[in-house]
C-alpha cells in the first residue's frame, strides 16, 4: 500500500463507489462474496487498491493543511513545486491554543512578543502526494486556507 487503508467507516461511507470500483474490474456481487469467503488476502488486496485510489484522489486536490498543537500552529499551501509553511508559535506555556480561550488569546494578541510567526518553503519532493500524506499522518488536516491566508496577509505587513 502506498498511503493507508480506509477505515471501516470510510469504506462503509464509500460503499456506492467501492461498488463501482468492482465492477470496473468485472467483479459481480456474487463474486465479492465469494471472494471474502474464499479469498480472504485477494479481498484485502482489493480494498488496499481502492484506499489507494481514494487517498490519491483526495491528495491531488489537496491545497492546505493545518495542524495545531498546544503552543504552534502549523499552515501549509502546498503548490505544485513547494510546501509553504506558516508557523505560529506562542512562547508562554500557560496558553493553550487548541482551547477557545487560548486561541481568542492568540488572535487578541498577534503582536505580543510571547507569539513568533515563522515562515518556510520547501521544494515538493518526486511524490507529491506522498509528502502531503506524511503531513496529515503527523495529525495535519486538510483545510480551505483560510486561516493560511489570513497570516499571509500579516507576514506581508
Amino acid at each position: 500500500m502506498k498511503y493507508a487503508r480506509l477505515t471501516r467507516e470510510q469504506l462503509e461511507e464509500m460503499h456506492q463507489e467501492f461498488i463501482n470500483f468492482l465492477a470496473t474490474q468485472s467483479i459481480t456481487a456474487e463474486e465479492w462474496k465469494d471472494i471474502k469467503t474464499n479469498k480472504p488476502d485477494v479481498a484485502e488486496k482489493e480494498i488496499d487498491v481502492f484506499s489507494d485510489l481514494i487517498w490519491e484522489g483526495v491528495l491531488n486536490k489537496v491545497e492546505y493543511l493545518e495542524h495545531f498543537s498546544k503552543q504552534q500552529i502549523f499552515l501549509f499551501q502546498i503548490t505544485a513545486a513547494t510546501i509553504n509553511l506558516i508557523a505560529v508559535k506562542v512562547e508562554n506555556e500557560a496558553i493553550d491554543i487548541t482551547t477557545h480561550e487560548g486561541y481568542n488569546w492568540l488572535r487578541s494578541n498577534l503582536m505580543n512578543d510571547a507569539v513568533n510567526i515563522y515562515t518556510s518553503t520547501k521544494a515538493i519532493s518526486e511524490d507529491r502526494n506522498k509528502d502531503i500524506f506524511a503531513l496529515i499522518k503527523q495529525g495535519s488536516n486538510i483545510t480551505k486556507g483560510d486561516l493560511y491566508n489570513y497570516f499571509a496577509e500579516i507576514v506581508k505587513s
